[in-house]
């Protein structure tokens, strides 16, 4: 794996951590959990795209980031609902009038686990012993 493909990898997975540490609380952070579950999917995307030589755009649009990649992982097809579900979490939870619902941050974990599961495998990523998430 490239150096900066480890790099991506290494944030996918401090956001992914992050998400999953807020919805194991008592505290109701849904815009935060919603938000780093979508920054996950989106990071994991740009390792994808970093590994195979290319360019990593500077976007949040998941199913963009999932269409460059298809011709190379066509895998990434059965991710399109929640790529499109995790992209309204891009933006919206880092500002005013925008409240997430817990089923939101539930189904948003969910799905960056199944987009982060699906580009570790790609990448070749083992889960360190004993951990699954």
């Amino acid at each position: 794996m490239q150096k900066l493909t480890a790099e991506w990898v290494k944030k996918a997975e401090g956001d992914y951590r992050v998400a999953l540490v807020l919805s194991r609380g008592s505290e109701p952070f849904h815009d935060q959990i919603c938000f780093h579950c979508q920054q996950c999917g989106e990071k994991y995307l740009k390792a994808l795209l970093q590994e195979l030589g290319l360019p990593v755009p500077r976007t949040h649009g998941l199913v963009a980031l999932r269409n460059l990649l298809l011709e190379h992982h066509p895998s990434l097809a059965n991710l399109r609902r929640g790529l499109e579900f995790l992209s309204r979490f891009a933006v919206g939870p880092r500002y005013p009038m925008f409240q997430a619902k817990k089923r939101q941050a539930v189904s948003a974990v969910r799905w960056a686990n199944r987009v982060r599961e699906e580009c570790r495998t790609l990448l070749g990523v083992r889960s360190p012993r004993g951990k699954s998430n």
